[in-house]
């Protein structure tokens, strides 16, 4: 399959993608939509254009996270017999994403005091910490990902929060508001990769898009909120990248197609010596039978001297050493490791000197700090997103101002002791009063939202069950009193009537 690039270059995808699910770019050429307002016209023509521009490169990374590339020849030494069989087996692109994605794990949101807005509930309900670690992975391999936020027709109260790949998806950014100003994203293709269908995000509307063989229609549905009901993640976002950058960059690409042939060329120098090659000089053809190799295996092998009675000689060449090969790869795995800050031990690489412990530190803090400003980005998207479904669930047009006290929490990006969070936590704990029982506290001692939240359900059985206790307790004594008072009224009265009629009596 062929691509045409905007530069006016041509991109070419392995043949093995045959039966990938792939979107026909030419589908995308989308006339009159009926029900489309025609001032929205403009926006969504520029919409398609933007994907079809940026699709292919999104394929194109897709395919070396999937180890799927095209194996890129010089057409110097490589057979063409194993050139035409080999298959893509360097994993440093997944790599560079993974290692970093893996980093920034969404726990769930703290809210101060109750949680009236029901924050949590829409964060199960829409298993946000599973679809914010897809988001990231996808936002690191085509530089950015999508999420939507739509109101159930049916059920109002039921608010969807879907996650969007950039390769479906294509975006236009609001530099004065610094967020999205609308948004594109498909949602249906048919066996042929033509779209059926895709949603267009803008503020205080959606239109829900369908056709291709028939005219394209458009459902609109009215949000009334001031900006898309959409958020965009993005990886090392700028000015001039407001969708950020992929992991997958082209020096990596590049880097990635020169250790596949630096592979194959090693792959082809053992299969050309796994076979003796000898050479006899002064020998007869006559002397050898057809099959060659059999008259090599044969236990006895024997040439006669030729007719002035010389013996033929016998040279063997020597197989070649592997170690240029491995050391190139080296070097590129070096290379790798300088673009993608990934430690090179990640790479499969062995140095001559063994990696201490603080160097592997050293190194591994490079990938912390990035996912710490990564998770500080990402948080500003997901609180947006949350904010906005909070408020089409109130039917508010704007995200409430109580948002701002709600906030992301994020697993800690570096591994710490539990000897050195302890001591950490009750140094701190000596200085600032309630900081031991308090949620920064607990999070700070290792213990994560999940574990906090059961932590708190039974701090509250605990105090339930105690004072049900001090109730009973107090019911208890406040009927024994009672039953004291009545006990000594009776036994005065006695004391009376015997006095009475004793008295009488005398």
């Amino acid at each position: 399959m062929v691509f045409y690039m905007a530069d006016g270059t041509t991109v070419s995808v392995a043949p093995k993608f045959t039966g990938s699910s792939y979107l026909d770019t030419a589908s995308g050429n989308v006339g009159t939509i009926l029900g489309v307002d025609d001032e929205d016209m403009p926006i969504i023509h520029e919409l398609l254009r933007v994907w079809r521009e940026k699709y292919p490169r999104n394929l194109i990374r897709g395919a070396y996270y999937d180890c799927k590339e095209r194996f890129k020849d010089f057409g110097i030494s490589i057979p063409d017999q194993i050139k035409n069989k080999v298959e893509a087996m360097i994993g440093w692109p997944e790599l560079a994403v993974r290692s970093l994605s893996d980093l920034s794990d969404l726990e769930g949101f703290s809210v101060s005091g109750d949680d009236t807005m029901g924050v949590n509930d829409l964060f199960e309900d829409n298993q946000l910490d599973v679809a914010t670690s897809e988001l990231i992975v996808s936002a690191y391999k085509h530089s950015c990902s999508f999420l939507t936020i739509a109101a159930d027709p049916e059920n109002p109260d039921r608010i969807s929060m879907i996650p969007r790949s950039a390769d479906w998806s294509a975006g236009i950014w609001d530099r004065h508001n610094h967020r999205l100003a609308a948004a594109l994203t498909i949602t249906e293709d048919d066996k042929d990769g033509r779209i059926c269908a895709f949603n267009v995000w803008l503020p205080g509307k959606v239109y829900e898009c369908s056709g291709h063989l028939t005219p394209w229609r458009a459902e609109k549905i009215e949000t009334n909120f001031d900006q898309p009901t959409a958020v965009a993640l993005a990886y090392d976002r700028q000015m001039d990248r407001p969708f950020g950058h992929s992991r997958i960059s082209r020096s990596l690409m590049s880097l990635v197609d020169a250790g596949f042939r630096t592979v194959v060329r090693m792959e082809a120098s053992a299969e050309f010596y796994s076979v003796p090659k000898l050479w006899f000089i002064g020998a007869n053809r006559d002397a050898f039978s057809s099959n060659t190799w059999t008259s090599l295996i044969q236990a006895i092998n024997a040439i006669t001297a030729d007719e002035n009675g010389e013996l033929p000689q016998l040279h063997q060449v020597q197989q070649a050493s592997m170690t240029p090969h491995s050391d190139m790869l080296k070097t590129l795995a070096m290379l790798v490791a300088s673009q993608t800050r990934v430690p090179v031990d990640y790479l499969g690489i062995t140095l001559d000197n063994p990696t201490s412990a603080d160097a592997m530190a050293s190194a591994e803090r490079r990938l912390t700090r990035i996912a710490d400003k990564q998770n500080v980005a990402f948080g500003r998207e997901l609180k947006r997103a949350m904010g906005i479904a909070v408020a089409l669930r109130e039917g508010a047009n704007t995200i409430p101002d109580s948002m701002r006290d709600v906030h992301p929490v994020w697993a800690p990006t570096r591994e710490i002791s539990d000897a050195a969070r302890a001591d950490a936590f009750t140094k701190i704990a000596d200085k600032i009063t309630g900081y031991a029982d308090s949620d920064v506290g607990l999070e700070r001692l290792g213990l994560t939202r999940e574990e906090i939240t059961r932590l708190r359900a039974d701090q509250q059985r605990q105090k339930s069950e105690q004072r049900i206790d001090q109730l009973m307790d107090r019911s208890a004594a406040s009927s024994e009193v009672t039953d004291g008072s009545e006990q000594s009224g009776s036994a005065g009265t006695g004391e009376s009537a015997a006095s009475s009629e004793t008295g009488e009596t005398a």
